[in-house]
């Protein structure tokens, strides 16, 4: 969503996802070694997931704004980079045998609410503000609206993509720690699935593809609607491809009303 707010896309989301998880998953196994409680073990695995996931949304900032590569294929180059280095630490084998705390944090509740359900809503909350309530939001939206015009507004056209990459890194680096502690595993292709996904829910939620306009309302009501449809496919025991061609069939059509709209 943060993408094409600003007129791009971020096909390296998933990767970014993976390399975290996996970067989280080699501290966390080597919590005896370390021989440190596996509290301060489980932030160091936080800390550098994170940090690990910053350092891929700079990556794409400057290769899109510093180096003019476009954003469709700045992202598919490394989608296909994070994950092969993701794929060289494992050896393509999965990681796990983490400590019982860290697993709790996405299997517990607060309560009586799932911690993930939690995170999730103060994510959406604060990214809503980021896009409403702060001036970087505004400037990603004039970005989107108008790069040119952005730039003669006094907008530094190159620092917000470079920030909004970064932002959707760190994101999608949470979202890599909440998997790894939900399966208690991590896999480099772990979250491969959620591409189509996350393009989806993003036009559906009312993104504009071209930039300018998300709201993060939007966004949150396509995920619910996406998964009472998921939990209804489920129950009339359609597979899990049934789901994946209903998903490609609603974004072509959301596509398709959007570009008639706006002719």
């Amino acid at each position: 969503m943060l993408a094409m707010t600003i007129g791009g896309i971020d096909l390296s989301g998933v990767s970014v996802l993976g390399l975290s998880g996996v970067v989280a998953g080699m501290i966390l196994t080597r919590h005896q070694e370390l021989g440190l409680p596996p509290g301060v073990v489980i932030l160091l695995a936080v800390v550098a997931a994170i940090v690990v996931a910053a350092l891929c949304g700079l990556f794409n900032g400057i290769l899109i704004s510093v180096l003019g590569v476009p954003a469709i294929i700045a992202t598919l180059g490394t989608n296909g980079l994070f994950f092969g280095i993701a794929m060289g630490l494992t050896g393509g084998h999965g990681i796990g045998g983490f400590p019982l705390q860290f697993i709790r944090i996405a299997n517990g509740s607060i309560l009586g609410i799932p911690t993930p359900f939690l995170i999730f809503i103060i994510m959406a909350i604060l990214v809503g503000i980021l896009l409403e309530r702060t001036s970087l939001g505004f400037q990603m939206k004039m970005l989107g609206a108008s790069p040119v015009a952005a730039r003669f507004s006094g907008i530094n056209n190159r620092a917000i993509l470079i920030k909004t990459f970064v932002i959707i890194a760190v994101l999608a680096g949470i979202s890599g720690l909440l998997l790894t502690s939900k399966v208690a595993t991590i896999r480099p292709n772990y979250g491969k699935e959620y591409m189509l996904l996350a393009v989806l829910l993003s036009v559906f939620g009312g993104t504009n593809p071209d930039g300018g306009f998300s709201s993060i309302v939007g966004v949150v009501l396509a995920i619910l609607t996406l998964q009472i449809l998921a939990t209804g496919s489920t129950f009339l025991g359609y597979t899990p491809f049934f789901r994946n061609f209903l998903y490609g069939l609603i974004l072509l059509v959301v596509m398709i009303v959007h570009y008639y709209r706006n002719t």
